[in-house]
């Protein structure tokens, strides 16, 4: 395992410990020798994680669709800034890059990126671990959903057993480096 892809919002959220745990989320990537693969703005919690991932000597990839470059403010200063055509190409880019996926907290485009990864992992497209960062129990209400999905029979348990959840960022990247993947065939 060399690269994870952190999805995460261009915004700060209202409790500044959102932006501490983003910064303590890239300065742990950089202690167990991982790189980071994210969205490519400055800003938010997206800007918190890039900006300690660096400060540590650790390396930044950014992928950002050029639609956004002025809108989230891209990075200037990472390893790598790659300026793509979209949002898929911006996804499809992350995914290749990356060995595993962590979510912070954002909003509905961090949800969407996070659950693509995770579908694809349903789908056996790929063996890669999908993480949650439980920050402040913003993921508890999602983590729930999944048994009400389990319940009404959209879902299969194990399903919410390939995702890795932790409030504590050293515990998740532990489990992500431990992670032996699992496919679960959907009609089996």
């Amino acid at each position: 395992m060399k690269t994870i892809a952190v999805f995460c919002g261009s915004s700060s959220g209202n409790d500044p410990i959102y932006m501490e745990e983003a910064r303590k989320l890239g300065k742990r990537l950089v202690e167990h020798g991982l790189d980071l693969v994210y969205g490519g703005a400055t800003v938010g919690c997206m800007g918190a994680v890039a900006d300690a991932v660096m400060e540590a000597g650790g390396k930044a990839i950014g992928v950002i669709p050029e639609k956004l470059v002025r809108v989230e403010i891209a990075h200037n200063h990472l390893t790598e800034l790659h300026v793509v055509k979209d949002m898929h190409e911006r996804k499809a880019l992350m995914a290749e890059l990356s060995d595993g996926f962590i979510s912070l907290p954002g909003g509905t485009g961090t949800l969407e990126e996070w659950f693509e990864v995770f579908t694809w992992s349903q789908l056996g497209y790929h063996n890669k671990p999908c993480a949650l960062l439980n920050i402040n129990q913003y993921y508890q209400p999602l983590y729930s959903l999944f048994d009400h999905m389990i319940e009404q029979g959209f879902v299969k348990k194990e399903y919410k057993d390939l995702i890795l959840i932790e409030d504590d960022s050293e515990k998740l990247i532990e489990r992500i480096k431990n992670h032996k993947g699992n496919y679960i065939h959907k009609w089996g």
